[in-house]
């Protein structure tokens, strides 16, 4: 097989993922809201599966994690003692010419991007990021609260809860899933800014002076789960906020960055946030944030080390890496073009495709048996797909599409031998294997792959 592409770029993924229902535009009969997707039936799958590849890695593995579900809305004081109502802005500027607005330090020069103006924009004013809505019957300001932009606050708040609950001892962290809002001033490049979206994050807890150790550690960690799902290392680095680019909380902050078609762009924030945050909580709210060291007899205040990636942006970075066009062999002994997801088997949306090799009649019942066998024994962990539309050729290019591990075919002969074909997606390889076995088989090649 020779490649032709190894990669996609924007507007063949954004078609891949709506033509093979991985990614929606979210109200798109009515024309579409800016910036905002809706996940299909197995962009859903997707999204769970590398949510819960990060759960089992960061938490079910360690002995070290617990996990946290906080609400998405919170007490607005929780807002200002972090600094959000403060500081969480972007520089706002304005095209007089065509009233379009930017951020300040998305522009590389003078000209306006949308109507081509030269030195039109407006003096930049702070915007405040933060999602506001109105709790209760009565719209005033006392009734303001914000969607959460980040999730790291329920964690922080919630400090002495699971601290008491779970009795762990320093170091130790608490991770949670769950959606954030920002109300972005430029969005785009499909789902990678959005004004919803959603966060993996842990706040690591440690003792002050051994942070800088920990957070070395974290960067390992964190790389060596992108990696080890299969993306490329040559598009991954590591970037080292300078000074002035360093949150208020910061102590000192790392991006991993993916190589986007557009060039490099955040999928993860490696910070040290120090002791602001659980200062910060203590001081506005009365309440003791520390903990008690019953060895020394002394109440410490931790620092964090707080890794924090976006869901969808692992998605992007996801896909991007495993598309491949390429040359492949036909059955009349020529070639044509096939499209790949090279998905780790742990990512993929569907684990296992059950084909008939035709929907005769004579087919349909093993076919059926075979299904239901792969599904219900429990080797295979996660969607098993049963398709009979179109061609067996047509069948096994759209599995290719959307990064299906392993096919398995029922044909003429499966009925006197009782055994099926397993074709692997990357070599396209195929075996046969008898059906009483095929559990066990497929289990064993979805863990190597």
């Amino acid at each position: 097989m020779t490649e032709l592409k190894a990669s996609a770029n924007l507007d063949e993924l954004a078609s891949l993922c709506k033509r093979r229902g991985f990614i929606f535009q979210s109200s798109e009969i009515y024309g579409g809201l800016a910036s905002t997707w809706d996940y299909g039936p197995l962009g859903v799958e997707l999204k769970r599966n590398i949510k819960e590849s990060w759960w089992r890695r960061f938490v079910w593995e360690r002995d070290d994690m617990v996990g946290l579900d906080a609400a998405i809305l919170m007490h607005p004081d929780a807002w200002r003692a972090s600094g959000h109502v403060e500081a969480f802005h972007d520089p706002l500027v304005e095209c007089r010419n065509c009233h379009q607005r930017f951020r300040a330090d998305h522009l590389a020069g003078p000209k306006c991007l949308s109507c081509c103006a030269t030195d039109s924009f407006t003096e930049a004013r702070q915007f405040n990021l933060m999602l506001k809505t109105f709790l209760g019957p009565v719209e005033d300001s006392a009734s303001i609260a914000y969607l959460r932009p980040e999730t790291a606050q329920g964690i922080f708040v919630n400090f002495e809860n699971v601290q008491t609950t779970t009795r762990r001892k320093l170091p130790f962290g608490i991770a949670q899933l769950g959606k954030a809002f920002r109300n972005e001033i430029t969005t785009g490049n499909f789902i990678f800014r959005t004004r919803e979206f959603e966060m993996m994050e842990i706040e690591y807890f440690v003792r002050p002076g051994e942070d800088e150790e920990c957070h070395k550690r974290w960067l390992d960690d964190c790389m060596g789960w992108y990696t080890g799902l299969g993306i490329r290392k040559e598009n991954l680095r590591i970037r080292q906020h300078d000074p002035k680019e360093l949150a208020h909380y910061a102590k000192a902050t790392y991006d991993i960055e993916y190589r986007f078609p557009w060039g490099w762009g955040e999928i993860q924030g490696i910070a040290n946030r120090t002791d602001f945050d659980l200062k910060a909580h203590a001081t506005k709210s009365g309440k003791a944030l520390a903990y008690f060291d019953e060895e020394k007899k002394e109440h410490v205040v931790p620092y964090v080390i707080e890794p924090s990636a976006g869901v969808d942006r692992a998605v992007m970075a996801f896909l991007l890496d495993a598309y491949a066009e390429e040359e492949a062999p036909t059955a009349d002994g020529k070639t044509e073009k096939r499209v790949v997801l090279r998905l780790h088997p742990a990512l993929a949306p569907v684990k296992v495709a059950v084909l008939p090799l035709s929907r005769n009649e004579r087919l349909a019942p093993l076919a059926r048996e075979v299904f239901a066998k792969v599904r219900s024994s429990g080797a295979v962990d996660g969607f098993v797909q049963y398709d009979d539309a179109q061609s067996i050729g047509r069948r096994y290019r759209r599995q290719d599409e959307v990064g299906t591990p392993l096919c398995v075919t029922v044909d003429f002969e499966s009925l006197d031998d009782r055994a099926v074909t397993i074709r692997e997606r990357d070599s396209m390889k195929q075996d046969r294997v008898p059906i009483e076995r095929l559990p066990e088989e497929l289990a064993k090649r979805l863990k190597r792959a």
